[in-house]
């Protein structure tokens, strides 16, 4: 697991402030030599279709926006920029004026980062600044919008709504945080006229736009053990929505499915995970503690195959496109495995360092945003 270097540090702040954060970036597996790199045959042409540096992440992880053909990505320098999903090109690049934290959420039409200090900022689609807001505590996961609504979660587990157009705050839900967490950066989706939000504790809830009122919560790892870190169970990454499914996994938990629409439970399997899911028309991709690549039927949850190759390298978050499943590692290595079988197909660098935020689907390309702040779009021929 990733957070191995922290855990002494972070139970002496858990006693210090009545709850704490394990870094998940700071350490890789200590004690646990990574998998080498298996030689590739080529069975599948991949070639980097551009790159771009927007500054590095400084352990936080920020993921692209899309938005129509054009990319919004941010770095932790306070840079912020629009770019062409096809080609790169730079359409405007902006200096927010504050170090960022988190990132990025959009709708067309807003553009929202978080800040340090738990500041909340907000553009337009051209770059210019729109309103500023203040959350409780540090934002670390990214803002979404939806509905005129800008949704931020901030790391005392404290959800708002503010209004999309002049940031004023429409409405606050507090969830109670276990005495122990991961430092991750639980994701946020807009279904509709609902959001849907990882939580710490191993849950997922469903919130109402207009008004933050509870649709569902389902519990996707049971906090289990005798000790507070035995009973860490959150979730990382971003729930996986495909057609009438929610799909997630939790460290120290479980990997299912769960009807969107009143968060009933389709399917569960034992699983840790500190990072998100992927889902597509049959599958769900998922990457355990160790960096094993495993898929399950999305229907049933039966286990169609398991690829430890990448122990621990620290695999992203995967991301299904085509005929493959594609994961980032601690190397900044993209790796291509048979969506059907999980063999190997094919390999691309981008620039050296840790590949932790969630991939996304831009067109015909696949885009990668490392540690180092290099934005990767990724073509596969």
């Amino acid at each position: 697991m990733r957070i191995t270097k922290n855990l002494v540090g972070a139970s002496m702040l858990a006693v210090l402030a009545g709850c704490s954060s394990l870094n998940p970036f700071a350490s890789k597996h200590k004690g646990n030599e990574p998998a080498p790199l298996v030689e590739l045959k080529g069975s599948m042409a991949v070639r980097t279709a551009w790159k771009y540096d927007i500054g590095k992440a400084q352990g936080n992880q920020f993921t692209p926006a899309v938005s129509d053909n054009t990319l919004v990505v941010a770095g932790a320098d306070g840079a912020l920029a629009r770019l062409e999903a096809i080609t790169g090109r730079e359409v405007w690049r902006v200096k927010t004026g504050k170090s960022l934290t988190a990132g990025v959420g959009t709708d067309g039409k807003v553009i929202v980062v978080g800040g340090e200090k738990g500041a909340v900022l907000a553009f337009d689609m051209n770059g210019k600044p729109l309103w500023n807001a203040q959350a409780s505590s540090e934002v670390l996961s990214a803002p979404v919008v939806g509905d005129g609504i800008v949704v931020v979660r901030s790391i005392d587990n404290r959800i708002v709504g503010l209004d999309a157009a002049t940031g004023t705050q429409k409405w606050t839900v507090q969830r109670t945080l276990p005495p122990l967490t991961l430092r991750l950066a639980p994701g946020m989706v807009v279904h509709g006229k609902d959001v849907i939000i990882a939580q710490p504790g191993g849950k997922i809830l469903d919130l109402i736009l207009a008004t933050g009122a509870p649709r569902w919560e389902i519990t996707v790892g049971e906090a289990r053990g005798a000790t507070e870190l035995e009973r860490v169970t959150d979730l990382g990454g971003i729930p996986a929505l495909i057609e009438n499914d929610v799909c997630a996994a939790s460290y120290q938990g479980r990997v299912g499915c769960w009807d969107v629409a009143g968060g009933t439970t389709k399917w569960t399997k034992e699983l840790s995970s500190d990072v998100g899911v992927a889902a597509d028309e049959r599958f769900v991709f998922a990457v355990d503690e160790k960096g094993a690549v495993q898929a399950f039927a999305r229907e049933t949850g039966a286990s169609a195959w398991r690829n430890d190759k990448l122990a621990f390298r620290n695999p992203s978050t995967p991301v299904s496109f085509g005929r493959a499943v594609a994961v980032g590692d601690y190397q900044g290595f993209v790796h291509f495995l048979s969506r059907e079988d999980g063999s190997f197909l094919a390999r691309a660098a981008t620039d050296g360092s840790a590949i932790t935020a969630t991939p996304l689907v831009a067109g015909n390309h696949l885009i990668f945003q490392t540690q180092n702040g290099t934005v990767a779009a990724i073509a596969v021929e």
